[in-house]
């Protein structure tokens, strides 16, 4: 055997960098180093390999590798897009343009990962360039390629370039279809996901545990229940849920739809539970207002063997404030650090002063604050606002919004929970302060929707929506709807202001909307599922008791922060949110 061949050979074995030296060592003092299979092969190893170095790569390439070909330059852009220093992966790609010697030009391989490194760099411009570059040079045509501009674009947060390039590219399979779905799934645009679904479902190119993964996401997110069913049925038919990512996405689905039985159900049949599967139980328990049986799942997940971290105690503080748990919540955050050597973060003193504030101690929750931490973290002060608002303390209601001020964080949210405030203790002089402080320094609230599902299909409606082809007929429902609960007592409770709308003005909220359309297009006592992304107002649960009473229908709603189900007119927050 020749010494080159030998010497390939003794790479092709090597597994560390103290081996890699010695082969190096023997290649130069045989003068093999100028051979191009041998310094690519080192290189290569430098690069790209776990146990390489890239610090030595570089190295390599500028001393050892003469006239790089086009596998030298894609070991080293691949290797720095996969490193803590992406942008040398675009640095070296610029200087693979400009070789004077040109010995080389960029593939498809080189491409892939250049994309990867404008992605993680978020250099927009540069991949726009690179997309320009492999329609002129042919590679358009390939789908690794595109698949990657795709997920480039994506990272970027450029959506419409990675749509436009998904649809134009001649040929799409699983990789490229999952790509698209995340695309979607990552912008927030879960209904266009679920849309895609459809089609992907016509392309035939099938699925797998990702795709699964992802469409389960997308209906947790938008309460589309029937549609995260029908995903599951396929999961079961086609053997995925073997998976425990398949599992842990079916229970947060069924739970975020509002669903907990079939939630428990998914958990029950599960043979391997790793620490995410315990904290979607404890978490989804939690927000649904069953702080008791989340500190249950909690014991079993201590039984089993299974390590909490912070998000276990999240879920647990959420549950102990939801119901009331004041004690037991104390003793969680403290066990946090004693016992499991865990630093609590800023939701989990978030959490301990809804805790306090919930139950009626603001001046515990605002000792709390002042001798934490994170003092000066808006989310603490705007925590203790929301306390206020629910136990009509204006005085401290007013000090919450100071340190806001102070803090230069103050929120037209803030406003709205003040003003609210301000209504509920008949300070009319108040609301209107707030209302002209948000018309002064156009503080801009956030819009308001809901979302329900009917016949696999989600539908979206905002305050005073006027865009669904069905408007008239729904207003129409909404009226007689209001006429039927005036009989039962139901009055608009008009000082009840909405971060959807005016301060203290008359309109029609979105899941007003949500609850029309629904009563009309489902059967009687058909279950009524609505997502919403802001607290549901003091009105409009009001008058969702009034019409689960008067229509005899289960109405779950999930808000930004929990869940409400009512049912013959009662609400399971017993009016404590």
């Amino acid at each position: 055997m020749s010494k080159s061949k030998s010497i390939l050979s003794l790479l092709q074995g090597c597994n560390s960098m103290r081996r890699l030296r010695k082969i190096h060592a023997q290649i130069i003092t045989n003068g093999l180093h100028h051979i191009p299979s041998i310094s690519s092969k080192l290189l290569q190893f430098c690069a790209i390999s776990v146990s390489g170095s890239l610090s030595y790569a570089q190295l390599l390439f500028h001393h050892s590798v003469i006239n790089p070909h086009t596998t030298d330059w894609n070991s080293i852009v691949r290797g720095f897009s996969q490193s803590q220093f992406p942008l040398q992966a675009i640095l070296y790609y610029n200087q693979m343009l400009s070789d004077a010697q040109r010995q080389s030009s960029p593939d498809n391989i080189t491409f892939s990962f250049l994309f990867k490194a404008c992605e993680r760099t978020k250099a927009g411009n540069k991949c726009r360039e690179a997309h320009g570059s492999i329609i002129r040079r042919g590679h358009w045509l390939d789908v690794i390629v595109c698949t990657n501009l795709v997920r480039s674009y994506v990272g970027i947060g450029y959506i419409d370039n990675a749509r436009s390039v998904f649809y134009e590219m001649p040929s799409r399979d699983l990789v490229s279809w999952n790509s698209m779905l995340s695309c979607y799934s990552q912008a927030g645009l879960h209904h266009v996901a679920l849309r895609a679904y459809n089609q992907m479902r016509i392309s035939s190119v099938g699925f797998d545990g990702f795709t699964i993964v992802t469409l389960l996401s997308s209906c947790a997110h938008v309460g589309a229940l029937k549609m995260g069913t029908q995903i599951h049925q396929y999961a079961t038919e086609n053997g995925f849920l073997e998976s425990v990512f398949v599992g842990n996405a079916l229970i947060d689905m069924y739970a975020k739809c509002g669903s907990l039985k079939d939630s428990l159900s998914v958990f029950n049949s599960m043979q391997r539970r790793d620490v995410l599967t315990w904290n979607s139980m404890i978490v989804n328990y939690a927000i649904h207002g069953h702080g008791n049986e989340a500190i249950s799942f909690f014991r079993e997940m201590l039984i089993e063997g299974i390590k909490p971290n912070p998000i276990t105690f999240l879920g647990l503080l959420i549950g102990c404030s939801h119901q009331g748990l004041v004690k037991e919540g104390m003793e969680f955050f403290h066990n946090m650090g004693a016992m499991y050597n865990l630093k609590p973060g800023i939701k989990h003193y978030g959490c301990m002063v809804d805790l306090f504030g919930r139950a009626g101690n603001l001046e515990t929750a605002i000792e709390f604050i002042e001798s934490s931490p994170s003092r000066n973290d808006p989310v603490l002060w705007r925590t203790l606002l929301s306390s206020c608002k629910i136990h009509k303390n204006v005085e401290k209601g007013e000090m919450a919004v100071r340190n806001l001020v102070q803090l230069s964080a103050l929120s037209a949210g803030d406003c709205v929970l003040l003003a609210q405030l301000y209504a509920d203790t008949k300070n009319h002089e108040g609301v209107l302060k707030m209302r002209m402080l948000i018309k002064n320094q156009d503080v801009r609230t956030t819009p308001g929707w809901s979302l329900i599902e009917i016949s696999h299909q989600v539908h979206k409606f905002v305050v005073d929506d006027t865009s669904h082809n069905e408007s008239r007929e729904i207003y129409s429902n909404l009226e007689n709807i209001i006429h039927e609960l005036t009989l039962i007592g139901y009055t608009k409770e008009e000082s009840s202001p909405d971060s959807t709308s005016k301060i203290c003005g008359s309109s029609y909220h979105s899941e007003k909307l949500a609850i029309a359309f629904g009563l009309a297009k489902t059967p009687e006592r058909a279950t009524l599922r609505i997502v919403k992304n802001l607290r549901v107002c003091r009105d409009c649960h009001s008058f969702t008791k009034l019409v689960s009473k008067a229509f005899q229908r289960e109405i779950v709603v999930r808000d930004r922060v929990r869940f409400h189900h009512f049912q013959e007119g009662v609400c399971s927050c017993k009016d404590y949110w």
